[in-house]
């Protein structure tokens, strides 16, 4: 087991009886009769959201009226003309308009902007506590600060809790493809802003771009106090996994979905229940699989992994973190319960205080599709 990584106690996680079969489970989905959560007019399932870009979820709306604000007009004659755009086959295709996109993002009131529509579209789809990533590198080369970048965000989720009914925190992501001295120069930046920041990541283009060659920057970030996590396992290999839990000794682990082709990595990450924050949606949208019925996530839960759903860049990939939930309820034969076991590893996964964990996981199990 890694330095600084507590095994559970068996209070920790929900029993998951005699769904712990191990590592390599191959099943269909099951089929289901009669209504189902996802099915039913109903009050979102509380839940967290715990990988969400920040920069994804730039609607195309909103993305014309900040640059008309900032009188940088994009190449698109109407939101329906952006939003054409969105069809992607792999991650790099994405991330190209991703970027162009994000370059409207000028000013604190742009950011502020863009937290308070995230926000208002999470609080109708159920979430209760929010981890959102932002990418300071792909601000700061645009000659946009860090000050501008987290005051712009804070301004809105300083009072989140109030306001939404949201408890947030900031993840700093640092740009895989971009220099590791470049990274060093954002984590300075942010040192500052420790009080706002609770952990750094590492995102964007994977493949060639290993976690090992970062581990020189984690550790300097675990010093400075911030938790780590880390992309892996989404178009990289399950080793980018191995050297994110060995090298850089992170918290938790970002898509993770090709650690089911190496049955050790499974024993692994059931033994210790590393969290695994998985974007269905996503790997439909990037071609990580073919179809929603081949996504591993129930032969995850099934090996008892401590799994995760979310929305990653939903402006983009058609879908808020509840249009994840009723997909894999759909398409993969997720049952009540298991969603709600998704739910509560939602809350489990997160970076909350003992206090906030209790009182999200009492409001979990009280729980009813009904509630009005």
């Amino acid at each position: 087991m890694p330095a600084g990584r507590r095994r559970p106690t068996g209070g920790d996680f929900p029993d998951r009886g005699d769904r712990r079969l191990g590592g390599r489970i191959a099943r269909t989905p099951r089929k289901r009769y009669g209504p189902r959560i996802a099915d039913r007019p109903s009050v979102p399932i509380p839940k967290a959201e715990l990988h969400l870009h920040i920069e994804g979820t730039l609607e195309p709306e909103l993305a014309l009226a900040v640059a008309e604000r900032n009188r940088l007009p994009l190449p698109y004659a109407d939101a329906a003309e952006l939003r054409a755009r969105y069809q992607f086959h792999n991650l790099q295709s994405f991330l190209d308009v991703y970027y162009e996109t994000m370059d409207v993002l000028r000013t604190e009131e742009d950011f502020a902007d863009l937290a308070g529509g995230y926000l208002d579209r999470a609080r109708a789809q159920g979430v209760r506590h929010a981890e959102i990533f932002f990418d300071p590198q792909a601000h700061i080369e645009r000659g946009v600060p860090m000050a501008t970048v987290v005051e712009g965000l804070w301004s809105v989720l300083a009072a989140s809790d109030h306001r939404y009914g949201i408890t947030s925190r900031l993840i700093m992501c640092f740009l895989r493809d971009r220099s590791l001295a470049s990274a060093m120069e954002a984590l300075e930046s942010a040192l500052p802003y420790r009080d706002r920041i609770v952990a750094v990541g590492l995102d964007s283009a994977e493949v060639g771009h290993p976690p090992s060659e970062f581990v020189e920057l984690f550790d300097r970030a675990r010093q400075e106090g911030f938790r780590c996590v880390a992309h892996a396992g989404e178009e990289g290999p399950s080793g980018y996994i191995w050297e994110a839990l060995d090298l850089l000794r992170v918290d938790r682990i970002d898509h993770g979905n090709r650690c089911m082709e190496d049955p050790a990595l499974v024993a692994r990450l059931r033994e210790e229940q590393v969290p695994l924050t998985v974007c269905p949606l996503s790997n439909l949208r990037l071609g990580a699989v073919g179809r929603v019925e081949d996504h591993p996530l129930l032969t995850m839960l099934d090996a008892g992994l401590l799994v995760t759903v979310n929305s990653d860049d939903p402006a983009y990939f058609g879908g808020y973190i509840d249009d994840n939930y009723r997909l894999i309820q759909q398409h993969l034969g997720i049952d009540d319960a298991q969603l709600l076991q998704l739910a509560g590893n939602s809350f489990r996964a997160a970076f909350l205080s003992d206090a906030e964990r209790a009182r999200y996981l009492t409001e979990l199990e009280e729980y009813s599709p009904a509630d009005r």
